[in-house]
């Protein structure tokens, strides 16, 4: 997908290794588990999942019943420094990392699109520029930018550095790099019912994960966008980028970062219509989302679910930390706003 936004940025549509810290044990019917390092206990539950406020979109209706069982989920999103321990294990390379190949994302694009120059399709990914002054929110293309040579190493392209940036968010990850991560750590990406409940932190029908205060008044609970975006930040949270992780205060599940500072991959595909399969269907247990991809505004491009917002976050265009909110990306695509936390099962 990442030569597919080349394409579309001319136009409107371009749309652990484990944490580290104490080990904690966890009592419950099966008697006394320890919960993995870095992670916390997510209790089995059940709740109302979709829109639950004024800001909701389509495609988090219809509101449906869903249960969902016991999982340790990781306590932060995964930072530079456990992403480097992954990378000289395993010597990995992300998609950023690698040249396009043509051939493959031709697949995603109407047919009969012309090849772009070689230059064009040297590794690379998307960042943001902060704009001069006020523009069509609906025009994606004024605010990202392609740069070759950005990737997780170089957040901002050539020349930037992560060396003290360690213990931030990892980014510029697609889906494929996050997958390959969590293999490797023993875990998996978590569904977007698991994600959602775990969000609330016990709250009921809570709109944020700091519960229903007025994201207005909320600058000290999470890393967004203060201001206008994509031209003044006011920087009232004390970040213009991505910020430590445990800069703020966890939920009541001791989640850090569940709204704002990167976008995290699920593991459901993307599709606008998921939530319609549910409806006649009652309480639904543990929904791994779609069967199909199906995002009508790029329908050759097969995308996953991100949720939780980011530092780029505004009730302008986004809401993006709202508990509920559905965001998709392709498989294939990261930006310098997108990471990801992990999940395990806990039987």
């Amino acid at each position: 997908m990442r030569i597919a936004i080349l394409f579309l940025l001319p136009i409107a549509w371009f749309t652990s290794a484990c944490q580290s810290g104490d080990s904690k044990e966890e009592t419950g019917a099966a008697g006394t588990r320890k919960v993995p390092e870095g992670m916390v206990a997510i209790p089995a539950g059940s709740f109302t999942m979709g829109g639950r406020s004024e800001d909701a979109y389509q495609d988090e209706f219809p509101r449906h019943q869903v249960e969902v069982s016991a999982f340790y989920m990781d306590a932060t999103e995964v930072t530079n420094r456990e992403f480097i321990a992954f990378t000289k294990a395993t010597g990995y390379k992300t998609i950023a990392e690698r040249d396009i190949d043509w051939e493959e994302m031709k697949k995603q694009l109407p047919a009969g699109t012309p090849g772009p120059a070689d230059s064009v399709l040297l590794a690379g990914s998307l960042v943001f520029k902060k704009t001069d002054t006020a523009v069509n929110l609906q025009d994606y293309s004024q605010w990202w930018q392609w740069t070759t040579g950005a990737n997780w190493r170089h957040p901002q392209g050539p020349g930037s550095s992560i060396e003290d940036k360690m213990d931030h968010p990892v980014v510029h990850i697609a889906w494929e790099d996050a997958k390959a991560y969590a293999g490797w750590a023993g875990k998996r990406l978590p569904t977007e019912a698991e994600w959602e409940w775990a969000a609330m932190g016990g709250k009921q029908d809570a709109k944020y994960p700091w519960g229903n205060e007025p994201v207005e008044s909320a600058w000290r609970k999470a890393n967004f966008w203060q201001g206008n975006f994509p031209y003044a930040n006011l920087l009232m949270d004390g970040y213009e980028g991505t910020a430590p992780v445990k800069s703020f205060e966890p939920n009541r599940y001791g989640l850090y970062d569940m709204a704002g500072n990167v976008w995290e991959w699920c593991q459901d595909r993307y599709d606008v219509r998921a939530y319609q399969q549910y409806a006649s269907l009652g309480t639904v247990s543990d929904p791994e989302g779609s069967p199909a991809y199906y995002d009508p505004r790029e329908p050759n491009a097969p995308k996953h679910v991100i949720r939780g917002g980011s530092f780029l976050c505004n009730n302008d265009y986004c809401s993006g930390y709202r508990t509920a909110r559905r965001m998709s990306s392709s498989r294939d695509s990261g930006f310098n706003h997108t990471g990801f936390r992990c999940v395990k099962d806990a039987n």
